[in-house]
């Protein structure tokens, strides 16, 4: 390194230190969030469904808990797309003996699944409910007994000790005969979960025990080879058995690990992308501002002998220690805010999937540090691309940057209309893509913006605001660019407040309503069947009502894709004035057979679809099925996307419970039936993670209007004080500061509703076909945060720099 360059950088550093704390702050947040995020990600993406009833096993034979689907994108290869199913694939009760007669099996034992009930505290609400299975499985784990004797009558039962029952208690029908070590659980004779699973000639799995000697790898290799040679496929679909060892043991006791971890994947990736996108246009613009208010500083180094490669090099030196510093200060903080969003994901019930594992091995924890690599990269690229070049008179935003903004508010205009014509997730997609091509194209055009938005204010600013006021508006007439520039952050913390809680909002509006409208049942139960409920007496009509999954498979710009969905099971002949979805075409009743199906109205459209239709489905297992529209019906936000009859759905579910009946009682008795929507998979989870990341970067952004701000008061110390010399009182100062607050907060929060505005409004038109919703309380609070952060960002920088009274 040239020692003038050492020699610049480091006094330029003792002498900026100022504008260079708020490039330090912003870059050590930034890497604490990315630092975070990938610890995340890679935690996930090393996570598997943990192994507990098949820890004695060696292999485990199982069915594929995947569905895939192979299409070829435009003018690429085949490409496939693979989703977990969340229902049980059984498998042939051959298998079993299959794998007996491999060499080095000690023991091949079939493993049968079942629900034990019994009523809980409130008789009309959910049942208790354990897992059941046979007590000869229970030596897969191994669960050894701790108390009494294993069942040998079909009344008899050993329980986990996590029940906390002793013998001779009574659970689910059954009598205790003996307590196993392990969790909550009801251990039965194999006859006896035979006949509760209620599957005859079909098995959850082979737990297969290794005799003495035989290496795992062997084992493995031998039971597969077996399978393939008796050509044993599952139930569901035909697919070709699975083997599985090690941590992919886990994989056939929790059948919603798989797909979670894969939902979690896909969030914390699109999650990512917003933030990278965030901190590039925070940190580009704080870096770029920085340097261009040193302008005159570079042409005097230049005027007095030094070369532009000199200046331009010491400038990215002076980058580098600040924002490296920076950037291994946040990588320390990116450990701890990784495990408080894990600790928040264990605390809330539901948000992790049962048996999730998410693996933290040692060598994990360097992500952030490649996180802060990085982020220092990105810094140092902006001074390669924002410093311009020395000895170049500065001048004002050019053309090319105008006609670029131009061009990202019509794409992001174009965008916004797109959604409006689309549904589902692709109108999603594409608000997306409008809100940020309007942010940055905002960005680029900021100077523009705040100098046509002074024109609008610059009369009342000289009549009504005096002195200050003519002050004010001399000076934003005069910098332009620098107003733009602290514009540009308000804009940004504004529109992405009001498109993350705003569309959240109007979805759970739209969706409570639907569901209120939907539910005309007056009674809801839980524990029992719609049958034994229209025995009671003033009963009308009755419904079960089952909740499962099914997989869409779908080509998006030629590229294949696997949407998981909720579904829900009823009765069609009992529907009527109980459960109203709001049928726009076709009628319910035909809602009968097992190849039967409503869709919902978005649905609908972006299928084709329509009464008479056919749709192919994956059901829950697996199992593929083409399905005859019968009805469209409007209130999808509640109800899903699809309705199936219950005896379509229920053989293809792991446990045909229903989940509630709902009912009509003549004279209108019963109770008011709390309406429930459907809850799409990994509703909670996302609420977590985006609540957790949604707050981070809502942080940065409002530390970004703070950092821009101080950057400004920094460059504005020889200006204030030369205002100061010629006259300007301190009240007066303070006043013209006021009026620039009030007019960065003003216009910032004008264009940053116009720029969540019309994404908002796509999105909410497209999938509830009303305007968007914002409680008031949350609408006072953004504009509030915004006008706060401004006014401190202004006087405070001011404050720092020197007294206006």
């Amino acid at each position: 390194m040239n020692p003038a360059v050492r020699l610049l950088a480091a006094r330029s550093l003792r002498t900026h230190r100022g504008a260079w704390a708020a490039v330090f702050a912003a870059v050590a947040v930034t890497s604490v969030l990315l630092g975070a995020l990938a610890l995340a990600l890679g935690s996930t993406a090393l996570g598997h469904a943990r192994v507990e009833r098949y820890a004695g096993a060696a292999v485990v034979v199982t069915g594929d808990q995947e569905v895939r689907w192979t299409a070829t994108p435009w003018g690429s290869e085949p490409r496939t797309a693979t989703a977990g199913l969340t229902e049980r694939v059984r498998i042939p009760e051959a298998a079993a003996a299959a794998v007996r007669a491999v060499p080095g099996v000690r023991a091949a034992v079939p493993d049968h699944t079942f629900a034990v009930r019994e009523p809980g505290t409130d008789p009309e609400g959910p049942p208790l409910t354990r897992p059941g299975r046979s007590w000869a499985a229970a030596a897969l784990a191994p669960y050894a007994l701790t108390e009494g004797r294993g069942p040998r009558r079909d009344d008899e039962a050993v329980v986990g000790a996590g029940l906390g029952l002793r013998t001779g208690d009574r659970t689910g029908g059954f009598r205790v005969v003996g307590v196993a070590e392990g969790p909550a659980a009801v251990y039965v004779t194999e006859a006896e979960a035979r006949k509760r699973a209620g599957h005859p000639g079909e098995i959850d799995a082979v737990g297969v025990v290794a005799a003495p000697g035989v290496p795992v790898d062997t084992l493995h290799a031998r039971v597969r080879a077996a399978l393939d040679s008796a050509g044993l496929t599952d139930t569901a679909s035909g697919l070709p058995l699975r083997a599985l060892t090690g941590d992919g043991r886990g994989d056939a006791e929790h059948l919603g690990a798989r797909p979670a971890r894969s939902a979690l994947l896909e969030l914390l990736g699109a999650v990512s992308g917003a933030v990278v996108l965030v901190s590039v246009l925070v940190l580009a613009s704080l870096v770029a501002q920085a340097l261009q208010q040193r302008a005159a500083e570079r042409e005097l180094l230049l005027a007095v002998g030094a070369t532009p490669r000199q200046v331009r090099a010491a400038a990215g030196r002076e980058v580098v220690r600040v924002a490296g510093a920076a950037a291994v200060l946040g990588a320390l903080g990116a450990v701890p805010a990784f495990l408080a969003l894990w600790a928040a994901l264990r605390a809330r019930p539901g948000a992790a999937a049962e048996g999730l594992e998410l693996a933290t091995p040692f060598w994990l924890f360097a992500a952030p540090l490649v996180t802060a690599l990085l982020v220092t990269g990105l810094a140092r690229l902006v001074v390669a691309f924002g410093a311009g070049r020395p000895g170049r008179a500065p001048s004002g935003p050019g053309r090319a940057r105008r006609v670029a903004g131009l061009v990202l508010l019509v794409l992001g205009v174009g965008s916004a209309g797109t959604a409006t014509l689309q549904g589902g997730e692709a109108a999603g997609v594409a608000a997306g893509a409008a809100t940020v091509t309007l942010v940055s194209g905002c960005a680029l055009l900021g100077p523009w913006l705040a100098r046509g938005a002074m024109r609008v204010l610059d009369r009342p600013f000289r009549r009504l605001g005096g002195a200050p006021g003519r002050l004010a508006a001399a000076g934003a007439a005069a910098r332009s660019r620098r107003l733009g520039a602290a514009l540009t952050p308000v804009v940004l913390v504004t529109a992405f407040a009001l498109v993350q809680l705003t569309a959240g909002a109007t979805m759970e509006r739209a969706g409570a309503a639907q569901a209120r409208a939907a539910t005309t049942a007056n009674l809801a139960v839980s524990g029992t069947t719609a049958e034994r409920v229209r025995l009671r007496p003033g009963v009308t009509a009755a419904t079960d009502v089952l909740r499962s999954t099914v997989v869409l498979a779908r080509e998006e710009a030629g590229t294949p894709r696997l949407d998981r969905l909720p579904v829900l099971g009823v009765d069609a002949d009992g529907l009527e004035g109980v459960l109203d979805p709001g049928v726009v075409a076709g009628d319910l009743a035909g809602l009968t057979g097992p190849g039967t199906v409503a869709v919902g109205a978005d649905r609908a459209d972006s299928l084709d679809l329509r009464p008479g239709s056919t749709v192919r489905l994956r059901l829950g297992d697996g199992a593929e099925k083409d399905l005859r529209v019968v009805a469209v019906y409007e209130r999808s936000l509640a109800l899903g996307e699809f309705l199936l009859p219950k005896a379509g759905l229920a053989p293809h579910m792991t446990d045909p419970y229903p989940a509630r009946v709902l009912a009509r009682t003549t004279g209108g008795q019963g109770r008011a039936v709390p309406p429930e929507r459907v809850v799409p998979p990994g509703a909670e989870l996302n609420g977590v993670v985006a609540a957790g990341v949604v707050g981070a970067i809502g942080a940065l952004t409002v530390l970004s209007v703070l950092s821009s701000l101080a950057l400004i008061g920094t460059g504005r110390r020889g200006e204030l004080e030369l205002l100061r010399q010629v006259g300007a009182s301190a009240g007066q100062l303070r006043r013209m500061l006021g009026l620039e607050a009030g007019f960065l907060t003003a216009v910032g929060l004008l264009l940053g509703l116009v720029v969540a505005a019309l994404p908002l409004a796509a999105l909410s038109w497209a999938h509830t076909g009303g305007p968007p919703y914002l409680p008031p309380v949350q609408a006072a609070l953004i504009a509030g945060t915004v006008a706060v952060t401004v006014v401190a960002g202004v006087f405070g920088s001011h404050r720092a720099g020197g007294r206006t009274g």
